[in-house]
């Protein structure tokens, strides 16, 4: 499944996830390297064909990694 957004994000699950958004944000996750929890919501959100549900759960990976950032 892969999700265009006016605001020039872009997310594509096909197992591995990627999410990109110009130079700010650059995500490529394996899906070994998912979590149980995010893979199941992103599973949910391809079954329903739903951008919106898709589009909620990048958020929410890329608020977990951004918060895991140290601050230099």
């Amino acid at each position: 499944m892969r999700c265009e957004y006016n605001d020039g994000l872009m997310v594509s699950y096909s197992g591995p996830l990627r999410i990109t958004k110009g130079n700010e944000v650059n995500v490529f996750l394996n899906a070994d390297d998912i979590p149980e929890n995010i893979r199941s919501e992103l599973h949910e959100a391809a079954l329903h064909d739903n951008c919106g549900e898709l589009r909620h759960v990048a958020q929410e990976v890329t608020d977990i990694i951004g918060s895991n950032i140290p601050e230099w």
